[in-house]
């Protein structure tokens, strides 16, 4: 397993954001001492031909030049777009990775998958994991498929790779929950609505279900935004998810053929470093 991560991700903060350093401070020692096998690299940063591929010139240029907050969830933080390019670099080097047949996680921070083609959203400035899937599809790739289960709807993802044939993406998320989106399926859109307090088999066959609409296209590459917000004790959700759930998540990627990488998106509670390394640990094998 390959680790993507540099410790400037935790360098910004704001007093009571739950998108907050000690998601990562806290889950890289424990990851390190209990794989000490597991390869650690430092992502280079997304360029503008990256970024681009993903976001208008304009919303990338607005973003470095910002002066005031985005929206009330994500604050201008100094260097905010450093941090986001190069959280994006990271998961479109997972995806290369992938393409050469290496499993790799990127634990980086902002998460991405809210930030639409032009607008910073819900903690999220770029959308690494569409630049990461738009940069395979230029490096090798034929067929990219998003697993996305995070406990929300990653409707940035959504907004950037809808109707593009190369791309299928599926989102597994809670409903009634923010942003209010994922209501329903079209193109290569697959949205599998969840309600709140929903069973964990109930929840977990959703997943599945989910991940078998993306096997069906026979994709060439599998990228998963890794959210960990679905836990039973994460403080922005109502969802029933447990730590074995997310191996199960991990044992069912073990198990499959086709090349694999995953980004950190959501999890905000304070057992993110056990929810990760479950995950991480079932699909190491």
């Amino acid at each position: 397993m390959i680790i993507f991560h540099d410790p400037r991700a935790a360098e910004y903060s704001r007093a009571g954001h739950v998108e907050r350093p000690a998601r990562i401070t806290g889950s890289v020692p424990y990851l390190r001492e209990r794989h000490p096998q597991w390869e650690w690299r430092a992502p280079t940063p997304a360029d503008d031909t990256m970024l681009r591929r993903a976001h208008s010139a304009s919303y990338i240029e607005s973003v470095r030049t910002a002066t005031s907050d985005f929206d009330a969830d994500s604050p201008l933080y100094p260097d905010i777009a450093g941090h986001a390019a190069r959280a994006s670099g990271a998961a479109i080097e997972v995806a290369r990775a992938a393409l050469k047949q290496e499993k790799s996680f990127s634990l980086m921070r902002p998460p991405g998958h809210h930030a639409t083609r032009a607008q910073a959203m819900g903690f999220c400035y770029f959308s690494h994991i569409a630049a990461a899937a738009l940069d395979a599809l230029e490096n090798g790739a034929t067929r990219v498929a998003i697993w996305d289960f995070d406990a929300h709807h990653g409707n940035g993802t959504e907004d950037i790779v809808r109707g593009n044939s190369a791309i299928t993406f599926a989102s597994i998320h809670q409903h009634p929950a923010y942003p209010g989106t994922g209501t329903r399926s079209f193109e290569n859109i697959h949205n599998f609505s969840v309600s709140p307090g929903t069973p964990r088999a109930g929840h977990v066959q959703e997943v599945r279900r989910a991940l078998d609409v993306l096997l069906a296209t026979d994709p060439d590459l599998l990228l998963v935004s890794a959210g960990f917000d679905a836990y039973v004790g994460d403080p922005i959700t109502q969802m029933t998810l447990q730590v074995e759930d997310f191996a199960t998540f991990g044992t069912w990627l073990q198990e499959l053929e086709v090349p694999t990488g995953a980004i950190l998106e959501g999890g905000y509670s304070d057992d993110l470093p056990q929810l990760i390394d479950a995950f991480l640990t079932a699909w190491a094998g």
